[in-house]
């Protein structure tokens, strides 16, 4: 089935999975999803797996089976055969997507961050031991992270990049993921089957600047910040598509990475519940959004057409109108970044915690 954002070249991808969810026809379950709500691909990460592993007793027996093992390869067992089971459940739009949708992403250990050695060898350990020509792994944009991104894509793994929220930032990953492409290329390597998405994070930034904002006084400002700075970040987009560079490597048959909106659940209340997805619909976008995000658009979700493209100028205002309040955006975005890698290990931290409460 065709989404309701398929039509404007912005792929639904659904950020949650559990086992749960993994067969049945219950509306919620991803077969569902997939038949009936347009969802072309899947994101995971260490919060959900925390969520959905310690809420839930679908684990219980294979826990079981591994008492004498680590922890930590208790989890990778479970969130790696969740995963492998979502991969063989969108076999079929990866193929008739060539390799575009039809993916599910998993994230390296998040306490690996900062450590560009381990987060190559934990996606490399990932890559293999779910065997799917459609899954992603997923690593944190830190500088650390750069040269992974690199060294994965260069070793022939699809990356979705995570924890994006700058564009100072979003240019090197477009870059650190060039320079795998190249890497390849200088080789004699194929590229064309290599793909990867940029998850740029979206609510977390008004989140953290609305309150600012109504605490100098500039209130009307409330609600602007993210998708401005996201319809920014699709201009830097097509500024490194159109580059030469792009199209040396597209020659060769590169696909180039594309932007993926994150974090679309709006926190506020206040604010329309589909503001982060009709507010960002434009040509060759991913959108992962938590169900209830996905149940609102199906039910009174207002789509018109690409509202990105041609919104560059006023985006450019809305920022500099927050500078002048007083609010720095590039520290925002740092802190935002600390954060979230943060919560992530928190999240995993959590999990092995609840797994090894199990295990005694």
């Amino acid at each position: 089935m065709t989404s309701i954002l398929g039509g404007f070249g912005t792929s639904i991808w659904l950020d949650d999975l559990s086992r749960a969810k993994l067969t049945g026809t219950d509306p919620h379950s991803l077969p569902h999803r997939i038949k009936n709500d347009g969802v072309v691909g899947v994101t995971t990460n260490p919060s959900i797996f925390s969520a959905a592993i310690a809420g839930s007793d679908d684990y219980a027996s294979d826990i079981a089976t591994m008492m004498g093992a680590r922890v930590e390869e208790v989890i990778t067992k479970l969130t790696t055969d969740d995963v492998r089971s979502a991969c063989d459940l969108f076999k079929d739009i990866y193929s008739s997507s060539q390799g575009v949708d039809g993916r599910v992403s998993i994230e390296v250990d998040p306490r690996s961050a900062h450590e560009t050695e381990k987060t190559i060898a934990e996606g490399l350990s990932l890559f293999t031991t779910i065997d799917r020509p459609n899954v992603m792994i997923k690593v944190p944009a830190t500088l650390e992270g750069l040269p992974a991104i690199t060294a994965l894509i260069s070793a022939g793994v699809s990356v979705n990049v995570t924890l994006i929220f700058s564009l100072e930032r979003y240019d090197a990953v477009i870059s650190a993921f060039m320079d795998g492409l190249e890497a390849r290329i200088a080789r004699g390597e194929s590229i064309s089957d290599i793909h990867s998405v940029a998850s740029f994070f979206i609510s977390r930034i008004d989140t953290a600047i609305d309150p600012l904002l109504d605490a100098s006084g500039n209130s009307a400002l409330r609600g602007k910040a993210a998708v401005a700075n996201a319809h920014l970040a699709y201009e830097l987009y097509l500024k490194r598509v159109a580059s030469q560079r792009w199209s040396a490597i597209s020659a060769q048959g590169g696909r180039m990475q594309r932007p993926l909106w994150a974090s679309t659940g709006v926190k506020d209340p206040s604010y329309e519940d589909t503001r982060y997805v009709v507010e960002l619909v434009a040509a060759d976008c991913v959108n992962t959004m938590p169900q209830s995000t996905l149940d609102a658009l199906n039910d009174h979700g207002v789509v018109r057409g690409d509202t990105i493209s041609g919104r560059f100028d006023e985006g450019r205002r809305t920022i500099a109108d927050i500078e002048a309040a007083g609010i720095s955006l590039a520290k925002i975005t740092h802190d935002l970044e600390v954060d979230g890698v943060k919560k992530f290990a928190d999240a995993w931290i959590s999990l092995l915690a609840s797994v090894e409460g199990v295990m005694k």
